[in-house]
């Protein structure tokens, strides 16, 4: 593998460990199943649906946010969440090419 490939490669890489690293705990994958089956939800509906504080659904929605994987619209006070099923989607579509694409390629870390 050249160096310019390996080094695109470990972009690719460094992207999935964020995608992966913002599904990693419990209560954003709550968040995300919530929304899903809610369509759309202020953040203060998402708390008391999810037993925990605002403040602590405003963390979490944040990482999950910066990656696309939710979205957020306002309407004066209130924050309006909904989850973008495209974009996880695609990242589990680029996932799957990636390993996909390293077993057939055979390539050395």
């Amino acid at each position: 593998m050249t160096v310019q490939r390996r080094k695109a490669f470990d972009g690719e890489l460094r992207e999935m460990a964020r995608y992966f690293h913002a599904l990693k705990d419990i209560l954003r994958l709550r968040i995300l199943v919530t929304l899903v089956s809610n369509e759309e939800m202020t953040v203060t509906e998402l708390a008391r649906a999810l037993h925990v504080s605002q403040p602590l659904v405003s963390f979490h929605l944040r990482p999950l946010r910066l990656l696309g994987l939710v979205q957020v619209r306002r309407s004066g006070r209130e924050v309006y969440c909904s989850v973008n099923l495209p974009e996880i989607q695609c990242r589990q579509d680029q996932f799957m090419g990636m390993l996909t694409r390293t077993v057939t390629s055979n390539c050395e870390f």
